[in-house]
């Protein structure tokens, strides 16, 4: 039986690694998964033995505070591939944790497969080098990044993004809402803080005074807020007793709560592309330490935090950081995106064209036949 470590530490990658291992076992079964996940993966049948939601920190303040736990994890990691080395190691994304495993890999001959690249033609171009050396063979999700990595001699397939084919909406908007107590009339504010409890703490309360302000101006204004894996109720409860608003949380449904929504508020990241896809109008806040941020801020090459305005290479969705983000200045574009028909006509056709660029580049092979391939060299 061919064996494979796989690592997905934060909610996205969770996600990405289920329909991974989903898709290599309809093919070959008899490939056994363990190591780094979420409830996703779980359920997908991968033997998890570290818990996704005990890593999902970001920024690096927050990394330094939980550095305890992170090195504790990589430690037992190096453990397991030394004491039992699989036939792959498989990495997504979480690029910093998962390259220094990466390294270990390489230096006890473990192959590795490194799936969704870490960002390095936006900042720390520095790291192609050591990716070169640890990493046999980077599975890139979007098409440019193929051109980065041979450009660097770093074996590279593109592999499709994986929200092209996965983003889908299971029910429409009206029933939807009917079934959660919301009238189809009614405007919706879809509110997205993030899969990790740093994000909750620190940007779930700017997103509450910002909903607060656009409830003040629309009394009959709902609010969805769709539960991430790595998170439980509990995680938000402290935030929402806070507020005055009446929110509905829903779980393990969030493609149908961007269909839903009129207008979305949510973190940088993939749910960007997630929504863009969907079609619905969004801005997009961002708020680190500012340790994290000046340090970021003199390494950074793009003019752009959003992975939907990267893709476009244009803002398409108004992005409000650090000192930016402030509930009277969201609110404001908010109100744009709910009631004023041009501005959400002309957004919702730019969204349009970060759908085209995802969906119409030829992939050169599946992820899940890359690694078949890798399991059988």
């Amino acid at each position: 039986m061919k064996t494979v470590l796989i690592v997905a530490g934060e909610a996205s990658g969770d996600a990405h690694g289920a329909r991974l291992v989903t898709a290599v076992h309809k093919k070959e079964p008899m490939v056994e998964f363990y190591g780094v996940g979420g409830s996703n993966m779980r359920e997908a049948g991968v033997d998890i033995h570290i818990d996704a939601a005990e890593l999902a920190v970001v920024g690096l303040w927050e990394v330094i505070a939980h550095r305890k736990v992170i090195f504790a994890a990589l430690d037992k990691l190096k453990q397991q591939l030394k004491s039992s080395p699989p036939n792959l190691l498989l990495l997504i994304d979480y690029a910093e944790f998962n390259l220094k495993l990466a390294e270990y890999a390489k230096s006890i001959d473990i192959k590795v497969l490194f799936y969704i690249s870490p960002q390095v033609w936006a900042w720390r171009q520095g790291r192609v080098n050591k990716i070169r050396n640890c990493v046999d063979t980077m599975a890139v999700i979007f098409n440019f990044e193929k051109e980065f990595y041979l450009k660097h001699n770093v074996p590279s397939k593109y592999v499709g993004h994986p929200l092209s084919h996965d983003v889908k909406v299971s029910c429409d908007r009206e029933p939807f809402l009917e079934k959660n107590n919301i009238p189809a009339s009614h405007l919706v504010l879809g509110l997205f803080p993030g899969s990790r409890k740093s994000e909750i703490k620190r940007l779930l309360p700017i997103i509450l005074k910002t909903a607060e302000i656009l409830k003040q101006q629309n009394p009959q204004l709902e609010f969805l807020l769709p539960l991430a894996s790595t998170l439980t109720e509990q995680d938000l409860k402290p935030f929402l007793d806070a507020s005055a608003l009446d929110i509905h949380i829903i779980k393990d449904d969030a493609f149908n709560v961007m269909n839903a929504c009129n207008a979305i508020v949510t973190v940088s990241g993939t749910v960007t592309l997630e929504i863009a896809l969907i079609g619905t109008p969004l801005i997009i806040i961002n708020k680190v330490s500012w340790l994290t941020y000046l340090i970021v801020k003199r390494m950074i090459k793009i003019p752009y935090i959003g992975l939907c305005n990267i893709v476009a290479n244009k803002l398409i969705a108004e992005e409000f950081i650090q000192k930016d983000a402030k509930p009277k200045k969201m609110a404001h574009a908010l109100a744009e995106l709910l009631n004023n028909k041009d501005k959400k006509r002309k957004t919702r056709e730019e969204l349009g064209l970060i759908h085209q660029l995802l969906i119409d580049a030829p992939v050169d092979i599946s992820i899940s036949d890359l690694t078949l391939e890798m399991l059988k060299d």
